[in-house]
């Protein structure tokens, strides 16, 4: 009789982690110590909230605080090599497809975007935009979109003149950070499922609904997506350390989907708790 095969660990898709250790490791300008909070998010402390529930493998988010100087994520996946993966932040306006090519070489597989004051319009139109999504098809690097609802619409745009080009939407389009998951949103983010090249993160479940452990409000929105997407295009993930601070804890944001949802099939949640997360970002 063959032995069972041993799980190989489950992915946590969106991780952010910093340092008290500022002289090596500065802050962008404009911010300052007290705006780290928690004042340490290393991936000591992350690794302690992940791997006594199974986690193997992170993939880390570049936070804001350092702007474009993605120094620390990229030492701390060197550090611990095969644990982690990357999500970079680079200047759209200032050699992105070599910048992007160079990030690939040091373990990289994704590029955060934002709109930051820009209109659903405007967001996506640069040049430098278009650089980065004709290079992201072209190596497989995926375009990671932190945005809300309303800018669902221009990345649906840019996905039909960009087919090829990986595209990950960050924590559900924050549908529901309001307190309201609305039915027009829901809908506008499944609509994007006809873009087979687009996945979505199950995530930051703190943050979104009744903002309520065990989370159950947002099972409804996760079926929606299933319906649409297929388990195979979406990822479960933390948002750490966000997820751990304020009263909220690692477990029951894993829990939801290894827990909470009888009617999801075991090779389903293999899908949702690895798979995704490891075809996007560890191939």
């Amino acid at each position: 009789m063959a032995a069972p095969q041993k799980n190989p660990g489950y992915i946590d898709a969106h991780v952010h982690v910093w340092t008290p250790d500022l002289k090596n490791y500065p802050l962008a300008e404009g911010f300052v110590r007290e705006d780290m909070k928690p004042p340490s998010f290393t991936p000591e402390e992350l690794f302690s909230h992940a791997r006594p529930l199974g986690v193997s493998k992170i993939v880390l988010i570049q936070m804001s605080y350092y702007r474009y100087d993605n120094s620390y994520m990229l030492d701390m996946m060197h550090k611990h090599a095969g644990s982690f993966s990357g999500v970079a932040v680079i200047d759209e306006n200032s050699r992105p497809a070599e910048t992007m090519l160079e990030m690939k070489a040091k373990g990289v597989r994704g590029f955060r975007i934002r709109p930051q004051s820009n209109s659903p319009q405007q967001w996506l139109r640069s040049e430098g935009m278009k650089a980065m999504w004709r290079c992201g098809a072209e190596h497989g690097l995926a375009m990671c979109h932190l945005i809300d609802a309303k800018y669902l619409p221009s990345v649906d745009r840019m996905c039909r003149e960009h087919p090829d080009t990986p595209v990950v939407i960050d924590h559900f389009a924050r549908i529901g950070i309001d307190g309201v998951v609305r039915e027009h949103d829901i809908q506008a983010l499944c609509n994007l499922a006809r873009h087979r090249k687009v996945s979505v993160k199950t995530s930051a479940f703190y943050a979104l609904g009744k903002k309520q452990a065990p989370y159950t409000d947002l099972l409804p929105m996760i079926r929606r997506l299933l319906d649409a997407f297929g388990p195979e295009r979406l990822m479960w993930a933390s948002d750490g350390p966000f997820q751990v601070v304020n009263g909220h804890h690692y477990g029951p944001s894993i829990n939801l989907i290894l827990k909470h949802y009888p009617d999801l099939s075991a090779g389903d949640r293999q899908w949702l708790l690895r798979k995704t997360a490891a075809r996007v970002f560890f191939s």
